[in-house]
């Protein structure tokens, strides 16, 4: 019967194993990106390095609770999964929430935090020229093969930010509810009683 006791351990058991695959998936990500030179020195290639190994982590010891119907694995594995729907939606909605305005603060923020060699790598693979007209005083020079005309850095960059933040924040948003069905199912798990392990009860 689905909603029993085998149903409940076979969902949680392969969203923990979705989980896993999406945990490898991003840390495959993170290796490419560091390959790519890039986005080499980027500080976000290991913050999906560490998303990805915290996830496996936490889906292993969610496969561990649901194998065994180990209470205290369970409650443990829920209450984490709960932290990390919340912040998973709030990032979610906030990457979803920015403008265009905010999308130029973060690109110059950023942009005055990463080397010269970076800089330069990305002005002659979009070809363009310095990240706006403001920023012409810093010590960045054009690359030699863009001419006068090359338009602003932030120019070529701006619908690829703004997709990047609306894909980021689509993305978080729906794996933020998996997280909540993965704590919804384990709640309903962990009150079902193992029919294994008290047979009488069903006497």
């Amino acid at each position: 019967m689905c909603g029993g006791f085998t149903c409940s351990k076979n969902a949680l058991t392969a969203l923990n194993i979705l989980y896993v695959l999406v945990a490898c998936i991003l840390i495959g990500v993170a290796v490419y990106g560091r390959a790519s030179a890039l986005v080499t020195n980027l500080p976000i290639i290991g913050g999906i390095l560490a998303c990805g190994i915290i996830l496996i982590l936490i889906s292993i010891l969610g496969l561990i609770g649901a194998i065994k119907h180990h209470q205290v694995i369970l409650f443990f594995y829920m209450l984490i999964l709960f932290l990390l729907f919340l912040v998973q939606f709030s990032v979610a909605c906030a990457c979803l929430a920015v403008n265009r305005d905010q999308q130029r603060q973060l690109a110059e923020r950023g942009w005055e935090q990463v080397n010269d060699d970076l800089r330069l790598n990305v002005q002659q693979v979009f070809g363009c020229c310095y990240l706006n007209q403001t920023a012409k005083e810093d010590n960045t020079g054009c690359p030699v093969s863009c001419a006068t005309s090359c338009p602003s850095c932030l120019e070529k960059l701006q619908d690829a930010i703004n997709y990047a933040f609306k894909l980021c924040g689509g993305i978080g948003l729906f794996f933020s509810f998996t997280e909540f069905l993965g704590v919804w199912l384990t709640v309903r798990y962990r009150n079902q009683k193992d029919p294994r392990a008290n047979p009488s009860a069903y006497l």
